[in-house]
């Protein structure tokens, strides 16, 4: 079937058109008078100029869009307001369009009725599109060892090329050239900032998705303090987790709370505080931090013990001294005291 043809009748321009825009010859008219112009590429918001030369002889002129009259001569017939005259004169037909959108793609035509014929000057606009991403996963929360898939769709004119990324930390070898990006199984270390980019010719629109890797906890191993009898004690205990672990504080099989017995409990992120403001004898023993957090929990043990500081008679011990074994005292026998002890014993002979 062939395509139907439209005729615009216009103050005395009898021109035809077919369904797809394109001008085909009026009675009386050559092919000569048929002009088809180089397309027109401009982007999306930008303002458009459309002028066509009139010459000698002109007694009506007409803008078309496909098969809408924009203007005809100085008469406005579009109801669009970005749509405006800008020159009419014998020598030339000027039009503009503001703030041009992906509609107004299409074939313009102007067409001049001379005393002798009419003519038409045709152009194809073409308007690009800079990409703008329509459709992104949202910010995600998953379980280590979960199947995980990004999706980034983008709208432009040229269609735009799509690519992902791990932006922070960043990581070349995990990306995509396409709208998917797959992580099988991953671990908490692809937890991170993905950034999707979309571009064409005529710019890159950027997006990103955050990536939170839940875990259970690991602990690590304590470090076993000593402290003097009297003085401040501190246990303390780190764990990594997400979410961030609560810490528990076990003596033996008996849970520790805050305040108990002078103890103090200070949790702050990943790190955990036992404090012992006045460490008593009864507090020496072995400790147990466990962090808990709703995948799972770790343990590990402390050991607070007592370090015994040298009293002021152990420091004057030296290689001259005995240890009484019974009563923990010491006899220290100088050459003075020997050279004493042995004059008593020669003066008693006498």
């Amino acid at each position: 079937m062939k395509n139907p043809v439209y005729w615009v009748v216009l103050a005395g321009i009898s021109i035809a058109f077919i369904q797809q825009g394109l001008p085909v010859r009026s009675q009386g008219e050559s092919q000569s008078d048929n002009k088809q112009m180089d397309n027109i590429t401009i982007r999306q918001g930008e303002t458009l100029v459309l002028s066509c030369l009139q010459g000698d002889f002109v007694t009506h002129t007409a803008w078309l869009n496909r098969s809408s009259i924009l203007y005809a001569g100085e008469d406005k017939w579009s109801v669009d307001p970005r749509v405006s005259l800008v020159t009419l004169n014998q020598d030339e037909f000027t039009i503009k369009i503001d703030d041009v959108d992906l509609t107004d793609e299409g074939q313009y035509i102007c067409a001049v009725q001379t005393s002798s014929r009419p003519r038409t000057t045709s152009v194809h606009i073409i308007v690009q599109v800079p990409p703008k991403i329509v459709n992104l996963s949202k910010d995600l929360v998953v379980n280590e060892g979960s199947n995980v898939t990004l999706m980034c769709l983008a709208n432009g004119k040229p269609e735009p090329a799509i690519g992902w990324r791990m932006l922070s930390p960043s990581d070349d070898s995990l990306s995509s050239d396409n709208e998917v990006l797959e992580i099988p199984f991953i671990s908490r270390y692809r937890a991170g900032v993905y950034e999707c980019t979309a571009s064409n010719d005529i710019a890159v629109d950027t997006q990103t998705v955050e990536l939170t890797v839940n875990y259970p906890p690991s602990v690590s191993d304590g470090r076993d303090v000593g402290v003097t009898l009297g003085q401040r004690g501190v246990l303390q205990c780190e764990a990594d987790a997400v979410p961030e672990a609560d810490f528990e504080w076990y003596r033996d099989d008996r849970r520790i709370f805050n305040g108990f017995d002078g103890i103090e409990i200070e949790d702050a992120g990943a790190f955990s505080k036992l404090t012992f403001f006045n460490v008593s004898e009864a507090d020496y023993g072995n400790y147990t931090c466990v962090a808990i957090n709703k995948l799972g929990s770790a343990n590990t043990s402390i050991i607070l013990y007592e370090i015994i500081e040298p009293t002021s008679s152990t420091l004057l011990q030296g290689p001259g001294a005995v240890q009484d074994g019974n009563s923990g005292t010491s006899t220290v026998f100088t050459p003075s005291c020997l050279l004493l002890v042995v004059l008593l014993q020669f003066l008693l002979k006498f």
